[in-house]
């Protein structure tokens, strides 16, 4: 019974972090125009788009930067010794700080809920700048398939000993070529600065605004740029023919992307390289809602036909949108996107009444309010 209300208690502690962690995050924007904009839009597409939720420019929820706080969890993490290859050739000596700060940000209770905002932009950042800082020794930006096994096991291994989920690596989607080069062409430091102008490109990304970096993209086409000329840098000169040759080029570009990313990690100190590579990965992280609309079939059948019962168009709501909440903790420029799709969604199911207004559901169901209030809730019945 004691340990119940201990664990009970630490989690309320926890509660108390996370919120405190969430009100310095919002206290930051994140907007390419000012978010009244939005809020006079929507507005004005409320006639053609009846069922997409007020939005007020004075009561909207802030956008959360998931990068710039301290880790709220790290006074309720237990270390123990990890089990090694001894194979990995990556020193994680170098980086304890990183790994402890990555293992908070997964720690086990919550990895699945913060996955895509706070510990899977977190785990990759770590990867990138373990193989950044390798590099100054090795002088390669890539590890064969066989080392980067034996890494990322040992790097779960690692954050698991010191509380983070024990398969970080399959929430993240974390494979081999976040360590390998994949169809890179260029996987050497020295091949890399004589390919492009690294002096550029570091110019570009050594201080970004992680505000500004999301509308001017500056570093981020400076990537793009360099990651592209990476890709066409190859045995065979590149000739796109077809859908199959856009393809290839595609994936070409993107693992050199990973490439960029680690010779950049290896140019800044690991402080100032995790906070380059959480603000790009804050403004990906914005671009889309994460959520996946399971089918709708139950919230038709309840608001289709005019809404003839309210009481059961808005239970069939408000199930769909907790099934959503719990799917995973997103932004709030994450939650506009996905009350605009679910709104798009409703349309296409014949619903056209203003279902948002009728049930009560605004953006903060969807978002950081949403998500807390509803653990609140286990928490005080638990």
């Amino acid at each position: 019974m004691s340990e119940g209300v201990s664990l009970k208690v630490k989690l309320s502690l926890i509660m108390v972090f996370v919120e405190v962690f969430l009100l310095i995050l919002s206290l930051n924007e994140c907007h390419c125009i000012p978010f009244n904009n939005h809020g006079g839009s929507l507005s004005t597409d409320r006639r053609s788009d009846g069922f997409l939720p007020e939005i007020s420019p004075n009561s909207a929820p802030q956008p959360l930067l998931p990068l710039l706080a301290p880790s709220p969890f790290a006074p309720f993490t237990n270390i123990t010794i990890p089990k090694l290859s001894g194979q990995c050739t990556l020193n994680f000596t170098a980086a304890q700080s990183l790994m402890r700060t990555t293992s908070t940000d997964c720690w086990s209770i919550f990895a699945p809920l913060l996955a895509n905002v706070i510990c899977c932009p977190q785990l990759e950042a770590t990867l990138a700048i373990l193989m950044g800082q390798s590099s100054k020794d090795t002088r390669t930006l890539a590890l064969n398939e066989t080392v980067s096994k034996h890494c990322l096991s040992d790097i779960e291994q690692i954050l698991a000993g010191q509380g983070a989920e024990s398969n970080v690596n399959k929430i993240c989607s974390i494979h081999l070529s976040n360590l390998t080069g994949g169809s890179c062409p260029v996987k050497d430091v020295n091949e890399f600065e004589g390919t492009v102008d690294s002096s550029k490109l570091l110019a570009a990304c050594e201080n970004i605004d992680p505000v500004k970096e999301c509308c001017d993209q500056v570093c981020q086409n400076s990537i793009l740029e360099t990651a592209t000329k990476l890709a066409l840098k190859a045995s065979e000169v590149l000739i796109i023919a077809g859908s199959h040759g856009l393809t290839e080029h595609s994936t070409k570009v993107d693992d050199c992307k990973h490439i960029v990313l680690r010779w950049l990690a290896g140019k800044l100190e690991p402080s100032r390289a995790k906070e380059v590579l959480r603000g790009l990965s804050n403004c990906k992280v914005n671009k889309v809602c994460p959520l996946v609309f399971p089918d709708m079939r139950h919230v038709a059948k309840g608001c289709g036909n005019e809404i003839s019962n309210e009481t059961e168009c808005c239970s069939a709501m408000e199930s769909y949108v907790s099934h959503l909440q719990k799917q995973s903790l997103i932004t709030n420029l994450q939650a506009l996107d996905c009350a605009t799709t679910l709104g798009m969604k409703l349309q296409r199911s014949n619903i056209t009444k203003d279902v948002y207004s009728l049930c009560h559901i605004t953006l903060k169901d969807f978002s950081l309010q949403g998500f807390f209030s509803y653990f609140a809730i286990l928490i005080r019945f638990w």
